[in-house]
């Protein structure tokens, strides 16, 4: 549903009080009136990013991915500020099964701004494994530093430190060799 059309609802919610109000049913005409905040706020914070949350704290990922799947066009679905949220729950739903396609998700979430300290943290959080993974080690490292610095209150302090003794650890691959091969040197 286009974003607009919830006004144009709140609007007629609001003139079906009013005439209420006038008609002499003032109980019922305030009912409505007070009833036509919930489309202005849907406005603002939509109605699938809501579900989705919910179900993301529930620990039911399908339901919060199937809530987010009913956002066709977020540009003209969404208020501007909710676009960084869609960016965020598509790259939260994604975390488990295709690891790969989070990055760029969360860095867009992040160009398009998240409110809260906790969200940028993890969006942060999430852009650093992703470094990490790639083997970018400088950016995941200076990742990691910022996520500890935006979790202010301590959600997130055992991945950042388990992600950090990951770091600590030698690439398996540089050092990796075959016992069985002839060793090439000045004695082989």
């Amino acid at each position: 549903m286009n974003k607009y059309i919830k006004f144009a609802i709140a609007a007629l919610m609001i003139a079906l009080g009013i005439y209420l109000m006038m008609n002499r049913n003032i109980g019922w005409g305030v009912v409505v009136v007070i009833l036509s905040a919930i489309p202005i706020f849907l406005f603002f914070k939509n109605e699938f990013i809501l579900m989705s949350f919910w179900f993301l704290r529930k620990q039911n990922i399908e339901k919060a991915r199937g809530w987010l799947s009913r956002i066709t066009n977020y540009e003209l679905q969404l208020h501007k500020s909710q676009f960084g949220y869609f960016h965020y729950l598509q790259g939260l739903t994604l975390a488990q099964e295709n690891p790969a396609k989070v990055e760029p998700l969360m860095r867009k979430a992040l160009e398009f701004g998240l409110n809260m300290k906790h969200d940028r943290a993890m969006a942060t959080l999430n852009i650093a494994a992703g470094a990490m993974q790639k083997g970018r080690r400088q950016e995941a490292q200076k990742l990691l530093e910022e996520a500890k610095r935006l979790d202010s209150a301590g959600m997130m302090t055992d991945q950042i430190k388990m992600m950090k003794d990951q770091m600590k650890m030698p690439s398996m691959q540089k050092h990796l060799h075959n016992p069985n091969m002839r060793q090439r040197g000045k004695f082989g």
